[in-house]
């Protein structure tokens, strides 16, 4: 067995297009080229994918799912991945930085989409982001025009934004959802961003400006568990990760990770898996 990194990898959109933005066509033939099957890994931006005919093998996070076309599939820059398979299949891939998505659609990103979901798609909206797909390829390779840049990043949002609006028919209104339920989400939204720095309740409350108690209250509400499980689950998450995919040592994955307390992310860990750091680590690799 290969010697792993002891990082994970990250493709970055800088070295793959001089723009903000890259598209691709995925195919049987062109697979293996692409650098997207060697090795899981992480994009610094954001990827929407349309699955146009065939089926799409992915694994996400240690879940491998299998979509079938017609369908769209988002994945978020933390989300480790890598392609397995594709039969038969024709799939394009939208790559965009954070900083040019519409921050609508980003904030919608961020907060509401459930992550590795693909959606299947009705013929009529199909026919449209198939449409919009094609034209965003032909422009972004007209680097010549004149608005390059600007034309590429409109038409890329509206395809963006049609993407979100399909994600948005298939789950709950913002407007209809409850108190508990809208600051649960704020709640994970904050803990996405900071959980190698925050571990505390209290300071997750703080930021939202309510009481502990009552964030508490909220998320268990919402969620059946209360906020410590959330951050834990967080946590663990981002362990089973660089256990998998590197070669660091327990100790230094909970260094990494905010614990400067060895023993006591040991028993985090062997509580939310049920296992210990290594012998998850041997079961996988093994």
């Amino acid at each position: 067995m290969s010697k792993k990194a002891t990082f994970i990898p990250v493709h970055s959109l800088s070295k793959e297009s001089e723009e903000d933005f890259v598209v691709k066509q995925i195919t049987p033939d062109n697979l293996n080229t692409l650098n997207e099957t060697e090795h899981a890994h992480r994009h610094d931006y954001h990827i929407f994918s349309l699955v146009r005919k065939g089926t799409f093998h992915i694994e996400i996070d240690f879940e491998r799912y299998q979509i079938k076309a017609p369908a769209v599939l988002y994945i978020h820059p933390s989300q480790i991945h890598r392609i397995l398979k594709i039969e038969k299949a024709d799939v394009f891939l939208l790559g965009v930085n954070s900083d040019k998505l519409n921050p609508d659609y980003l904030r919608i990103l961020e907060q509401i989409i459930e992550s590795a979901r693909s959606l299947p798609l009705k013929s009529a909206i199909y026919t449209i982001l198939d449409q919009a797909i094609i034209l965003c390829t032909t422009l972004f390779e007209r680097k010549t025009d004149k608005l390059y840049a600007s034309v590429l990043k409109d038409y890329c949002n509206a395809f963006v934004g049609l993407i979100v609006s399909q994600y948005l028919e298939q789950m709950e209104r913002i407007d209809s959802l409850s108190r508990y339920q809208i600051l649960t989400k704020e709640f994970k939204l904050l803990l996405e961003r900071d959980f190698i720095l925050i571990k505390q309740p209290s300071d997750y409350a703080g930021a939202l400006n309510i009481s502990t108690s009552y964030l508490n209250e909220c998320v268990r509400n919402a969620t059946g568990l209360p906020v410590s499980h959330h951050i834990h689950l967080r946590i663990i998450l981002e362990a089973k990760r660089l256990l998998f995919y590197s070669d660091k040592s327990v100790k230094e994955i909970a260094a990494e990770l905010g614990y400067d307390d060895y023993p006591y992310f040991c028993r985090i860990f062997a509580k939310i898996t049920g296992t210990t750091a290594m012998d998850f680590r041997n079961k996988i690799t093994h």
